[in-house]
């Protein structure tokens, strides 16, 4: 293992700001990781960390075949994670909205540019992503139809839902989408939760990074999937929206199988303790994601749905 700074920005008050590469293996620059790029992205860390782990074993048992480097960082924003704040904590700007970067711009911007040239060479990138709303999802892959990732590369994770979706104008300025503007295969990868560490979720995630590798002759490892792979388009998703604001008193979690008409949350007066709507399932179908903070919003889609096939 090799552990490097990858891009450093001198601190005035406080510790230099330091984004840190772990790197296994020797050759072609074939697979990059990247853990967390805000600062409430806990368990994105968290399973960069249990990859590193994980990687250290199989360097030393010379499972990693020759040829293949590999690279992981863990986090690409460590000063907003010391301070638990989501974004840039001066200017609230984020930086997975900042790449390819610009070395002469805005602090994120430079971060962002710094890292990318650190890691647009690479053949695979994965990175470890969250939703822009809190909340818990079922795992899954994510790609870019209109990148270079392909529909057989997602299945080489073994994960049971694969989900396509269309570039967005916000998207141009992501890691995803600028990796695959560089010719990097580059997938996201959704774990369970973001801002708590889940155990089984991260070992789930990094089993799906292992079959991955596996799958494409990085190591040796003998690769376990899902025997069943649903490929999702990201319009099949059904939102449940709320009509009033309050605390949000979810009934059912990610994962869960619901049929038409099961109760799936109480909006609750904050004030009174009174129920002021109850949400209700439009559908047969599973909780792919179900909002987590204390309070929602009205009009806000706090559950999104999958139908049954």
């Amino acid at each position: 293992m090799n552990k490097r700074v990858l891009f450093e920005i001198k601190g005035m008050y406080r510790d230099d700001f330091r984004v840190t590469g772990y790197e296994f293996g020797e050759g072609e620059k074939t697979v990059c990781i990247v853990g967390n790029s805000r600062g409430n992205e806990i368990q994105q860390i968290y399973c960069c960390s249990q990859l590193i782990k994980k990687m250290k074993q199989l360097e030393e048992e010379n499972r990693i075949i020759e040829g293949n480097k590999i690279l992981i960082i863990p986090s690409i924003n460590p000063y907003s994670v010391n301070i638990q704040k989501r974004f840039w904590s001066t200017d609230n700007t984020d930086i997975n909205r900042m790449f390819p970067g610009y070395n002469l711009g805005e602090t994120t911007q430079r971060i962002a540019d710094g890292v990318f040239n650190e890691i647009k060479d690479y053949k695979y990138g994965i990175q470890f992503t969250s939703f822009y709303m809190p909340g818990d999802f079922v795992p899954h892959v994510r790609y870019m139809k209109e990148g270079f990732s392909t529909q057989e590369e997602a299945k080489k994770f073994g994960l049971k839902y694969i989900v396509e979706r269309n570039v967005r104008p916000y998207d141009t300025a992501t890691l995803n989408y600028n990796w695959q503007v560089w010719d990097t295969i580059a997938f996201s990868l959704y774990t369970n939760t973001t801002e708590r560490i889940s155990n089984t979720g991260a070992g789930q995630a990094v089993l799906s990074v292992m079959n991955f590798l596996a799958n494409n002759g990085v190591i040796k490892y003998s690769a376990i999937g899902a025997k069943k792979i649903r490929i999702i388009d990201d319009a099949e998703f059904i939102s449940v929206k709320t009509e009033k604001s309050g605390f949000f008193d979810a009934l059912v979690k990610a994962g869960d199988k619901v049929e038409a008409g099961t109760p799936l949350a109480h909006i609750i007066n904050p004030y009174e303790g009174t129920i002021l709507e109850t949400l209700y399932s439009p559908l047969n179908g599973t909780i792919f994601f179900i909002h987590n903070a204390p309070i929602t919003y009205a009009n806000t889609a706090v559950i999104k749905m999958l139908e049954e096939e």
